[in-house]
């Protein structure tokens, strides 16, 4: 795990030192992804500068120092990540008459560029990764990024360069970097609470997608757009249309095999090992199967807050001392956790709004204590249908797919009147319905969301509005449109018959890399922590598609087939209760210990000083809230990343700019 950065001097204009500058900054802004070594390549003549801040997991060794060249010195290359199975590709390259220096999978991937060629290589490579490589006979650089996007990778064209690096602050420090926001991607952040891919915050700033490549040539104009060497649109219809047709007991025994195999090839390190335990269904798999793999007992980490409503740690100790692992949990105080909120425009570099990146870099901190990699649950509700959503979306669908859509719009105006929400405030205020995230809420805001959905034009319009954060963000920010995402270009839907697998093929390909593995990854790598994410092995992933409904989703409960894995471990009560998420009560909190901060941020001068939204709609907003009269914790916290980090960055620029001006004097 580590950080990569470089650029393309299209006009090989840039003598040896000012190369060697401008990727020495950039490669120091990741410090914190890779604090155990650095280093540089830059050849004047070409044109091209590789940084590289390595983070030692394999081969502790001066051999695993990159950037690093292959056997023939074609290859350069700068990796980000792990190849898991890098041992059974160093035997089969040693069968063809390769020989190894080290022991890295670093070292094993370039001599697969050597066999295979770069197209080659990739699809015969398992892992989590963003990489870049430089050929230099043909005198190009490709860039890749793992299949499901555990590993980010940001790029930027200019008119005479091109740049890369695993994180915004990197690009940053290249000279050419513009910093103009990117006022139709604010939109899609407005939304989602997140930027999807391929967008970024900023213009010409785009991220690669996951498992794809990307060629440029030595001028630094790419040659063509991405390309992709895994499908999973590709593997779902594929897997649909030839399902698994074993019983359920062979299913429950083949991926319990195929998961035990993914733990085992991630456990493999040279550093201390542990893993994240929230004592759910995701965390507790991963745990037990590391465990009944290990001859000692596993380390565990687990935040704790002294709220019961939003404390998962006494769950996840049962789980621990029912495992025997060697568990760690501490009990963090409110002061605690909102300390970490002036931090967050630095971790993620961009808008990111998920509140959960809170507990999530706290844990991150905790695990970092004792252990250097950690082995994380995330990716089990996509990949399992665990989001209780996806029954609640399709409840809803099948009731009102019948009606006319202007009986449908005629109920969603009625709904979203405000005499019918006070009226169920007054009458209801404890009441509980349909929500986006499953957790019940008042009705009046259940009846407000509902208002937004009832009236889409088809079931996946309808999941997009269910999903959204800010319903009309056009409306919302001054000069922005929504461009196509994988949510709304037909192009890119898997055909899917069935409306739940629809929904997780759509989570698998945008919430899942853009949001979660975003959030995990920033949030770790802040402290130099590796993640690991089992469940989203390729393999593992592939078999999931190929598996019934029926095997994941059973009495409107998801998760059925890793469930069944789990009675091997534990008694049944132990995993069945209700989902519950990695979450802090951000609704007090904004009328509490944040409100001036929040306040300061929501200032009606400032936000209209500032240039992007229209600042009525969240005054009104951060007014209901205040008083009580309703919860817009979402979209006020939506709102309050975004002035947050603006700030930052203006702060941020001023730093950058005089600091390369020093740099140049």
């Amino acid at each position: 795990m580590c950080g990569i950065c470089g650029f393309i001097d299209g006009n090989r204009s840039l003598p040896a030192a000012e190369l060697r500058g401008v990727v020495e900054r950039m490669s120091n802004s990741l410090h914190h992804r890779g604090p155990d070594d650095s280093g540089l390549w830059y050849d004047p003549r070409a044109g091209i500068a590789l940084g590289h801040r390595r983070l030692s997991i394999l081969d502790l060794s001066s051999a695993g120092h990159q950037p690093m060249f292959s056997s023939t010195g074609r290859f350069v290359l700068v990796l980000n990540g792990e190849i898991y199975n890098f041992r059974e590709l160093r035997q089969e390259l040693q069968s063809l008459g390769h020989s190894f220096r080290g022991t890295s999978d670093t070292e094993v991937l370039l001599a697969a560029f050597e066999q295979w060629g770069v197209d080659g290589a990739l699809p015969r490579s398992d892992g989590m990764f963003a990489f870049a490589v430089w050929d230099s006979l043909h005198r190009q650089l490709t860039l890749a990024r793992d299949r499901l996007g555990e590993k980010p990778l940001y790029y930027m064209r200019t008119d005479h360069s091109f740049v890369f690096g695993s994180e915004l602050k990197a690009l940053r420090c290249h000279p050419d970097f513009g910093g103009e926001i990117d006022r139709d991607a604010l939109s899609l952040y407005l939304r989602h609470n997140y930027i999807p891919a391929p967008y970024s915050i900023y213009q010409n700033v785009q991220k690669l997608p996951p498992g794809t490549s990307l060629t440029i040539s030595g001028s630094g104009a790419p040659a063509g757009q991405p390309v992709a060497y895994w499908s999973l649109k590709e593997v779902a219809e594929r897997c649909v249309a030839v399902p698994f047709t074993g019983s359920p007991d062979e299913a429950v025994t083949r991926l319990e095999s195929l998961l035990r195999g993914a733990v085992r090839r991630q456990m493999v390190a040279d550093v201390p090992l542990g893993a994240f335990l929230s004592g759910g269904v995701d965390s507790s798999l991963v745990v037990a199967l590391m465990q009944a793999q290990s001859s000692r007992p596993v380390k565990t980490f687990t935040i704790g807050f002294d709220r019961p409503d939003y404390d998962e740690a006494r769950y996840a100790k049962a789980v621990a001392n029912s495992l025997g692992t060697d568990h760690t949990e501490q009990y963090v105080s409110a002061q605690e956790t909102l300390a970490v909120i002036p931090e967050l425009p630095s971790l993620y570099d961009e808008p990111f709004a998920d509140s959960s990146q809170i507990p999530t870099t706290l844990v991150s901190r905790l695990a970092r204590r004792f252990v250097t990699v950690s082995l994380s649950g995330d990716g089990g509700d996509e990949i399992f249908g665990g989001y209780l959503r996806y029954p609640l979306a399709r409840q809803l669908w099948d009731r009102i797919r019948w009606l006319p859509q202007p009986v449908r719009e005629g109920l969603s105006s009625m709904l979203a009147s405000r005499t019918l929400g006070h009226l169920a405030s007054a009458v209801a205020p404890k009441a509980r319905f349909f929500g986006q995230s499953g957790r019940p809420g008042p009705l009046a805001d259940k009846l407000e969301k509902l208002a937004d959905v009832i009236s889409a034009q088809g079931r996946e319009e309808l999941y997009r509005r269910l999903i959204s954060n800010w319903q009309h963000p056009s409306a919302l920010l001054v000069g922005s449109g929504e461009p196509p995402t994988a949510l709304t270009d037909r192009a890119q839907w898997a055909a899917l018959r069935d409306y739940i697998p629809w929904m997780m093929f759509a989570d698998t390909v945008s919430y899942l890399p853009d949001d979660i593995l975003v959030k995990l990854d920033r949030a770790s790598m802040s402290v130099a922590l590796e993640s690991r994410v089992p469940l989203l092995d390729h393999h593992v992933v592939e078999f999931a598609w190929s598996l019934p409904l029926s095997m994941k989703l059973r009495n409107e409960q998801g998760k059925w087939i890793t469930r069944q894995i789990l009675r091997k471990f534990f008694p049944p009560e132990m995993m069945d209760r209700p989902k519950q998420g990695f979450a802090v009560p951000l609704d007090t909190w904004l009328c509490g210990p944040l409100r001036d901060w929040a306040e300061a941020l929501l200032e009606e001068r400032k936000l209209r000083g500032d240039g992007f939204f229209d600042a009525a709609p969240i005054r009104k907003k951060w007014e209901e809230h205040l008083s009580g009269q309703r919860n817009w914790k979402g979209l006020l916290w939506n709102i309050l990343v975004f002035q947050g980090w603006l700030a930052q960055t203006k702060n941020e620029s001023v730093r950058t700019e005089a600091c390369i001006v020093r740099a140049g004097a």
